[in-house]
Parts: structure tokens; C-alpha cells; sequence
């Protein structure tokens, strides 16, 4: 006797599909980087990042325009620091007339409505290329949240409605919300990057901001992508300090840490899709080994279904061309 139940009737044509699909991708989910650069009428292609650029402010306000008008309504700066400016201390993060600040500025003047995050961290303006101060070879913790506090503190200045940080310092959080705090940003949030590993796949993102470490690695600080439980207790801290939103990054690797944190968490939670990931769909599907936008939908719908609610990527855009 055949089954009473034939789970194929529920996917015999794209509208009953359509009808029960449990995870829907919109523009509402995205979360775009934007990398900014000094200069006028700048836009760079990132080599290792096709179809993906660094602009200048002036033209940053027509991405701004664009993304709005697709319904983007949330982006993620990040400032590519020349190298005069760069030093051990991060004297270029607090300047209020910086790049990031003007940058920030710069979106909320074109866009008043559009959802500011920025980066929090220092290897944008380290002369070694580290997320943190160095001392006789090692990345200090302590000295480095304090700047970061101050580079928090500047950002909201400026008109952040979020700062991002990303280096993966112990007690950054408490220590940012308590300079937020005290300094009447008591609206100003904090997306940590709560479960940020030592991954492979950044190293496009390194070149579109000239960021590689000078020597050594991140390793002291990011977390080893061995590790499962390590991303719950990080993440519980983060919350316990103040974090609003955490995130996991990188995302397709790391979906089962994803999980694990939706299912002990309540606040939102955030997947960074990262450089590497990106550049992999891109150069494949300009070998024609696959189909870009299929294997772009399917990795972001599992993200999603993983336990997203925010999604970084460098194909928002492409996906609401998609979505039509």
C-alpha cells in the first residue's frame, strides 16, 4: 500500500514551493560593507573582489542613493587609512575630522534614514596591520580597549547608530558601553563580533583595506576555528557586557556555531558572509564552473536558515537584482 502522506505533493510546482517555504530572503536582511578611501571622484575595483569597490565620499553618496532606492537600509563602513596616518596607537581612530567620522557624516547627510554601523577596531590605522597596540611583539589588551572605548565614543560623535567592534579584545564591550554611557550615548548600540575566528577566508578583505598583519598572525585574539563551545561563552559574555546584536563571521564554515548561539541567545544575531566567501562564488562562476546567482541564494538561504537575522554581504545587491 502506497503512503496516505507523499511529501512530493508539497513540491510538485513552484507555487505550492513558494507557498511553504520556510526561509525567505529580502533586501530587509542585509547589512552592507562599504569600504571608503580619501580623494575625489575615486572608485576602485577591489581586484580580489570583483565587481566590489572603495569609493571616495563624494561618490559614496550615490552607492548610498542606490542602496536606498533597492531597499538596502543598512551599511557597515570601513575606511582604508593612507599609510602617513597610520601609527602604534591609533591617534587616527578618535580624530574627529577622520575619514570614518566623515564617512559617517557623510551617509547621514545623503540618507538621514539609513542605518550607520561602523568598524571598531585598529588595524585599519596600525603601522603593523594588528587589531590592537603592540608591545615587544604582543598585542596588549588593556591599552587597546581604551582606545577603542574612544573610537566608539568618536563614532557616535559623528552619528553612528551602531559601532561594530571587531578585534576580538577581551572586555571591549562593557568597557564601550560604559564610554557610550557616560558620554550620553545611551542610544547608540554595539553589534559585537562576538564569535570572530581566525579564518582563511579574509584575505581579499585585507587587501581592499591594505590591513594584513606586519607579522605574526591574529591568532591571539581570534578565536581557533577548532573551537564550538568557546563561540557560546564568548558570545554570553558579550551580552552580559552590553552587546545589542553579536555576530559570527566567517558564515558558510560556520553555520552549526550559528546555530548553537540562536539556540541559547535572545538577542539578534548577525552573519558576516566574508571577503573569502564572496571571491570564491565570483571567480568560479567566471570560470563558468557554476551558476553564480543559484550557489549566491542557496548560501545566503542557509545562512538565514542557520539562524541569521542580519546578513553582512558583498552580494546585497546582486541578490536584489535577483529577487527582481
Amino acid at each position: 500500500m502506497y503512503p496516505l502522506r507523499r511529501n512530493r505533493r508539497l513540491r510538485s510546482n513552484e507555487a505550492i514551493r513558494s507557498l511553504v517555504r520556510e526561509t525567505i530572503i529580502s533586501p530587509n536582511d542585509f547589512l552592507v560593507p562599504l569600504f571608503v578611501v580619501e580623494g575625489k571622484g575615486v572608485k576602485e575595483e577591489i581586484a580580489s573582489m570583483p565587481n566590489y569597490y572603495r569609493y571616495s565620499l563624494d561618490l559614496l553618496e550615490k552607492e548610498v542613493k542606490e542602496l536606498w532606492a533597492m531597499g538596502l537600509k543598512s551599511v557597515l563602513l570601513f575606511v582604508k587609512v593612507p599609510d602617513h596616518l597610520k601609527d602604534n596607537k591609533g591617534k587616527e581612530a578618535v580624530n574627529p575630522k577622520g575619514l570614518m567620522q566623515r564617512a559617517i557624516k557623510t551617509v547621514k547627510n545623503t540618507c538621514p534614514d539609513m542605518l550607520v554601523m561602523t568598524d571598531v577596531a585598529l588595524d585599519p590605522y596600525s603601522s603593523y596591520g594588528h587589531d590592537g597596540i603592540v608591545e615587544d611583539g604582543q598585542i596588549v589588551n588593556d591599552d587597546t580597549v581604551e582606545v577603542l572605548a574612544s573610537m566608539s565614543v568618536s563614532h557616535a560623535e559623528a552619528g553612528a547608530d551602531f559601532v561594530a567592534p571587531s578585534d576580538m579584545m577581551d572586555g571591549r564591550i562593557l568597557s564601550i558601553r560604559e564610554a557610550l554611557e557616560d558620554e550620553g550615548f545611551i542610544d547608540t548600540g554595539i553589534m559585537s563580533y562576538s564569535a570572530k575566528y581566525a579564518s582563511a577566508f579574509y584575505g581579499p578583505f585585507r587587501d581592499a583595506l591594505d590591513s594584513a598583519p606586519g607579522f605574526g598572525d591574529k591568532k591571539t585574539y581570534q578565536m581557533d576555528y577548532a573551537n564550538r563551545f568557546e563561540a557560546i561563552k564568548e558570545t554570553e559574555m558579550d551580552i552580559d557586557e552590553g552587546a545589542d546584536i553579536v555576530m559570527v563571521k566567517p558564515g558558510l564554515c560556520y553555520l552549526d556555531i550559528v546555530r548553537e548561539i540562536k539556540n541559547e541567545v535572545d538577542v539578534p544575531l548577525a552573519v558576516y558572509q566574508v571577503s573569502g566567501e564572496y571571491a570564491m562564488v565570483k571567480a568560479a562562476a567566471e570560470k563558468g564552473w557554476l551558476d553564480h546567482d543559484a550557489v549566491m541564494m542557496e548560501q545566503l538561504t542557509a545562512i538565514k536558515r542557520a539562524g541569521a537575522n542580519i546578513i553582512a554581504s558583498y552580494f546585497a545587491k546582486d541578490v536584489v537584482r535577483v529577487l527582481g
